[in-house]
């Protein structure tokens, strides 16, 4: 089988937001729409302050909640762990929205462009119409994983199949492969280091790893 999960190294993250631009570079979404989003987060006391930054989005979970609240059944989750939204049954009832224990999802009613009404040359160009009325997320860069798949290619070891935040990641903390696969770098990567996951408590099965073994708490 194969289970494609991400893994964020919160020791290696630097909150520089590559990510965050490249998701909205490689997806075209609106004003205010972040699929994927970096949190900074303060803990302590001064002068003992500790600050880290945790990239986060749709954790495609192995027991999805926005999926069985879904009255539509646009959303659904595939054999490799891929949790989807198929736009054409989504009927915008934000059911999901409010069943996502990650603040995942987003919905606009209207198009939405940096400078109002009329989108500049590149909005225009990504700008999907598709996404207007209904639910959207992070999708793993989906269209990039089929489409490195069809060419042979291996997503989180070939970038060209490989989610675009996971390409865009300055400093590595970023990593996508297949769970499944004890060979790869994400198998390693959890093998190797201390690890949680966010909201694990929920019974989600979230597909998005933490690495954190610092003694001071996050």
């Amino acid at each position: 089988m194969t289970r494609y999960v991400m893994v964020a190294d919160l020791r290696r993250c630097v909150g520089c937001q590559t990510c965050t631009a490249a998701c909205k570079e490689a997806n075209g979404t609106p004003v205010g729409v972040q699929w994927r989003r970096v949190l900074d987060i303060e803990a302590g006391e001064f002068p003992t302050v500790s600050r880290v930054f945790v990239p986060t989005g749709c954790q495609h979970c192995d027991q999805p909640p926005c999926m069985e609240v879904c009255p539509s059944t646009a959303t659904g989750k595939r054999p490799d762990g891929l949790v989807t939204i198929d736009y054409d049954l989504c009927i915008g009832c934000a059911a999901c929205m409010m069943a996502c224990p990650y603040d995942a999802r987003y919905k606009i009613d209207a198009p939405d462009f940096a400078f109002g009404a009329q989108p500049m040359a590149a909005e225009r160009k990504r700008f999907d119409p598709r996404h207007v009325g209904v639910a959207t997320k992070c999708t793993f860069c989906i269209d990039r994983i089929d489409a490195g798949l069809a060419k042979g290619l291996v997503p989180g070891r070939d970038m060209e199949a490989t989610p675009a935040c996971t390409q865009g990641c300055i400093s590595g903390a970023l990593r996508f492969g297949d769970l499944d696969d004890p060979g790869s770098e994400v198998s390693r990567l959890i093998a190797e280091n201390k690890w949680f996951r966010m909201h694990e408590s929920e019974g989600t099965g979230p597909g998005f790893y933490y690495l954190w073994d610092k003694e001071a708490p996050l």
